[in-house]
């Protein structure tokens, strides 16, 4: 039998403070990734109402599944949250993955990109990442990698390149429950 391996998510700021933490997702096995993900080395992790802590210490409990596609060296990463309306791709402008036991840490440079169900495809928070590049005196290097990582996924959106397929994370989401003895509530 295949098992998911437990693993927390946490996201940093530029200067290593904590940003936020998601602290129960679960690893889809690399033989269970279909051959485009294994290609990438992705990194897939689901969850549903997961726990997440903010830096300021509050607690929220995450209302949709979602399934999160980390790619090592990649400047960016996926999560698809699976809506009553269908899949929304929210997308963080981010450095590589960095996965230590179960442990998955990254840094969050702000900018995101949101894809909607429809196919709408929206860069925001452009103000924030001009506020924390400037507080936090982002060297050049990040920002030219920044800008890569934002080119390369809207790009990867536009061709609807992996992991951008609906039915694939359905696929996922579903082998995950499965695998768990359960049923989508």
């Amino acid at each position: 039998m295949v098992r998911y391996m437990h693993c927390v998510i946490k996201s940093f700021k530029h200067n290593g403070h904590i940003h936020r933490t998601w602290q129960r997702n679960w690893l889809v096995p690399s033989e269970l990734l279909v051959p485009e993900h294994r290609e990438e080395s992705m990194i897939v992790l689901i969850n549903r109402q997961t726990p997440i802590q903010e830096s300021d210490g509050k607690l929220w409990i995450s209302r949709v599944p979602a399934v999160s596609f980390f790619i090592p060296g990649i400047w960016y990463n996926i999560v698809a949250l699976i809506e009553e309306g269908g899949i929304r791709y929210y997308c963080n402008i981010a450095s590589p993955p960095y996965l230590q036991g179960d442990v998955l840490t990254y840094i969050d440079y702000d900018l995101d990109v949101i894809r909607t169900t429809d196919g709408g495809c929206f860069v925001v928070d452009r103000d924030e990442y001009e506020l924390h590049s400037n507080l936090y005196h982002y060297p050049q290097m990040v920002d030219d990698k920044v800008q890569e990582g934002l080119a390369s996924l809207l790009l990867r959106i536009e061709r609807g390149q992996a992991p951008f397929q609906d039915e694939q994370i359905a696929a996922y989401y579903e082998a995950w429950l499965q695998a768990n003895g359960e049923v989508e509530q």
